[in-house]
């Protein structure tokens, strides 16, 4: 007989399209930069204030759905907060001015983009995965790179052809009449709504997965005491400043001032996407069978070679040239940075759940991507605002395999999780 699929990886590829689909808008921003600039008379650094402004107010929103999400379910909250994108992008076209553009963009839609996001998804998996969580993760990562393979050239192409008032309309239309409704009838918080167990069976620590800690546990604020948070949460600071900060957001622009074609900068974001997606799937592969904190500074330092990659070209004019004229080579960029893009963060939620599952699940990631928002944040301005005083990227380039070095570096502090375990037996 053909075994029943378990109604998990049901729960686990409708979040993983929930994300693709959110996700995916939120990182299409850099194809509407140009765009916005000329339809609001708006330089560079204001347009990545409307980033900054976005990704501040998703990651305030981290903790926040975290708790909402203790309180109300992972599923209200992932349910309603695709509504909220949805309506966002569908208003956005009607908008006459900058600050219509800063308020639904940058507060409204961010808002319901934080609610879509890694917290209520990773507490989904907790609650339905007490095995193969690592897998689970590396899957629901890779619904924000598919997101991004399918949804920037996907924007690119309605801009080119229509302009970028039909881009943000269909994506609206999207999110309401597909996403919302698959999401309403399939998802569910907990096996028990399903007459099931977790895959892997139940176990006594999956339980207060999505609870508020009772008096018995840990304080919210031990956690900010103890190293080991910091030595994960630094580092995803620094992992959102150098992806969805400078390479999700000025990627497009940076392409565009090289003067590549929007052919090959659309090919660029297809490919880095596309092998995002395959460097996400195997971390969370790899994350359940070796040390997490080790493969995740073995990422950050990849990361940080393919950003001097880029930076051998941009620092000499006469290999500017040729780099401009032989577009393999920022292919080449776009498929080395992809495979350690979103890779880290299957090993990071690894990690947190391993190390801090006494606390609420819920709390714990909420201010772990509050963390890499506020990167992410900073990765859009500062960028922005070197380009406006140098004229290019290369500054930010050099920052960010600083930060990269140093983000491995503070991995590498942490002890094994058994070996925490093994001193608390």
């Amino acid at each position: 007989m053909v075994k029943k699929l378990h109604y998990a990886w049901i729960i686990l590829f409708v979040t993983f399209f929930a994300l693709l689909a959110v996700q995916g808008i939120r990182l299409s921003f850099g194809a509407f930069i140009e765009s916005w600039e000329n339809e609001f008379s708006l330089d560079r650094g204001t347009i990545s204030l409307v980033s900054t402004l976005s990704f501040i107010i998703y990651g305030i929103s981290q903790p926040i759905a975290g708790r909402l999400i203790d309180r109300f379910g992972a599923r209200t909250i992932l349910l309603y907060s695709t509504l909220l994108v949805g309506l966002s992008m569908l208003f956005t076209q009607w908008i006459t001015s900058a600050w219509q553009l800063f308020f639904l963009y940058g507060v409204v839609a961010s808002i319901g983009v934080g609610g879509a996001s890694n917290v209520a998804a990773t507490v989904l998996v907790s609650n339905w995965f007490n095995e193969k969580r690592g897998v689970a993760f590396g899957v629901l990562e890779a619904g924000f790179s598919v997101g991004q393979m399918v949804v920037v050239p996907a924007a690119l192409f309605f801009i080119q052809w229509y302009d970028w008032k039909m881009a943000v309309a269909i994506f609206g239309f999207f999110l309401l009449v597909v996403i919302f409704p698959v999401l309403l009838f399939l998802l569910r918080n907990h096996p028990a709504e399903k007459n099931l167990q977790p895959i892997g069976g139940a176990r006594e620590e999956a339980e207060p997965s999505n609870r508020v800690p009772n008096d018995g546990a840990p304080s919210l604020g031990s956690i900010f005491r103890s190293r080991n948070f910091w030595y994960l949460i630094l580092p995803f600071f620094i992992c959102g400043f150098t992806t969805t900060g400078l390479m999700d957001t000025h990627l497009i622009p940076f392409a565009q001032l090289c003067g590549f074609t929007t052919t090959v900068t659309g090919l660029a974001v297809g490919l880095l996407a596309a092998f995002n997606t395959m460097g996400t799937l195997m971390s969370g592969f790899i994350a359940d069978r070796w040390s997490s904190r080790k493969f995740l500074a073995t990422l950050y330092i990849l990361r940080a070679l393919s950003i001097c990659f880029l930076i051998v070209f941009v620092s000499d004019p006469d290999l500017l040239l040729f780099f401009v004229g032989h577009p393999s080579l920022l292919l080449l960029f776009a498929i080395s940075f992809g495979l350690v893009d979103f890779a880290t963060v299957a090993p990071t939620q690894l990690l947190a759940t391993q190390l801090f599952k006494q606390y609420s699940m819920g709390q714990v990631m909420g201010w772990l991507f509050l963390s890499h928002q506020a990167g992410s944040a900073l990765g859009a301005y500062l960028p922005g605002m070197f380009y406006e005083h140098t004229g290019d990227y290369t500054l930010a380039f050099y920052v960010s395999v600083l930060l990269l070095v140093g983000a491995a570096a503070l991995n590498l502090l942490m002890p094994e999780p058994d070996k925490i375990m093994n001193r608390k037996a």
